[in-house]
């Protein structure tokens, strides 16, 4: 999932992982038993940014006034009925969420991934990032706020 949040396609995030899965079978001797997952994290993080630097230009980013995304999510709908119309809205809904979550910009996108999807707390995210606490927290505020923008009610 971190491979697939990092380039937004499936087959690039395939060559991403067949690399990490490499370099951490090379690297199995320097594993020092602390948290595997974390290690195969970073392992996966390094060889996707090797990727994205040889195959992907940087690009610009653009964020909206917070101010208004907030003003224009302030209600959320009520929708706990169960029908077979509300579950279809909701598999529409899944596939608006992972389209926005690979629109969103690189350090953002990556930041949510480790998040919500890898359930790492933020120092674990700080650590497997080389960014400061603070960085985190500031990412992922602006993560959420743009999926909010992008999925949010009105945006249809």
């Amino acid at each position: 999932m971190l491979a697939r949040g990092l380039t937004g396609n499936g087959t690039d995030a395939e060559d991403i992982v067949q690399e990490a899965s490499l370099s951490a079978f090379r690297a199995i001797a320097t594993f020092a038993n602390g948290n595997a997952r974390h290690w195969v994290l970073t392992i996966v993080r390094h060889c996707g940014y090797q990727w994205l630097r040889k195959n992907r230009r940087s690009s610009l980013v653009h964020v909206r006034s917070l101010e208004t995304v907030e003003e224009e999510n302030a209600e959320t709908p009520d929708g706990n009925a169960k029908t077979p119309e509300t579950e279809l809205i909701a598999k529409a809904d899944a596939e608006r969420l992972i389209a926005a979550i690979d629109d969103i910009p690189e350090p953002f996108r990556e930041t949510l991934i480790l998040r919500v999807k890898h359930d790492l707390n933020y120092r674990e995210i700080a650590e497997a990032m080389r960014v400061p606490v603070g960085t985190v927290m500031s990412r992922l505020a602006r993560a959420r706020h743009y999926l909010l923008a992008v999925i949010g009610p009105g945006n249809e």
